[in-house]
This record gives structure tokens, sequence and C-alpha cells, in this order.
């Protein structure tokens, strides 16, 4: 399945948040995220993100598409180039 990843967490788990995301998928945006997954892996990431929240004050939003058959990604503007290296 593709999945789309955002999230908004505070300053102090925001690099936490980055590097569990980043073994899982593709950094497109500051706080988003997309890629091909499966169902298991994307529970491993879930329960990792759970475990790094806090579910009071931070949000994570999946997006889940079973199929790509009906999407279609277009970027305007300046898009960045993010890397999948864990700093």
């Amino acid at each position: 399945m593709y999945i789309i990843l955002a999230y908004d967490v505070g300053k102090k788990r925001v690099q936490k948040v980055m590097r569990i995301c980043r073994k899982y998928l593709h950094h497109t945006q500051n706080s988003v995220f997309e890629g091909v997954i499966t169902d298991a892996a994307l529970e491993r990431l879930k329960r990792e993100l759970q475990d790094k929240i806090y579910k009071e004050a931070d949000s994570i939003v999946v997006f889940r598409f079973e199929s790509l058959k009906y999407t279609a990604r277009e970027e305007i503007g300046a898009v960045p180039i993010f890397e999948n290296i864990i700093d």
C-alpha cells in the first residue's frame, strides 16, 4: 500500500519522529513522509511513533491508498529534496 504521513509534534520530539519515519518512508516535505509500505511495516512504524509522542499534544495523520490507480502527484513551487540520511 502507499501512504502519506504528516506529523505535528513538539520541538523536543521532532528529530526522534523524523528518524523513525526515515526508516520506513521518503521525506518529501518538512513534516511529511510518503512511500510504499507493507501492512506489517506500517504497524511497526505506528507502534514506534506512539512510543515517542505525547498523545495529548502531538498528532500524526496517515493517509492510506490501497491502489495508486486513481492518484496523481503534482508539485508547485520550490520542491525541497530531502535525503533519507539519519543525522
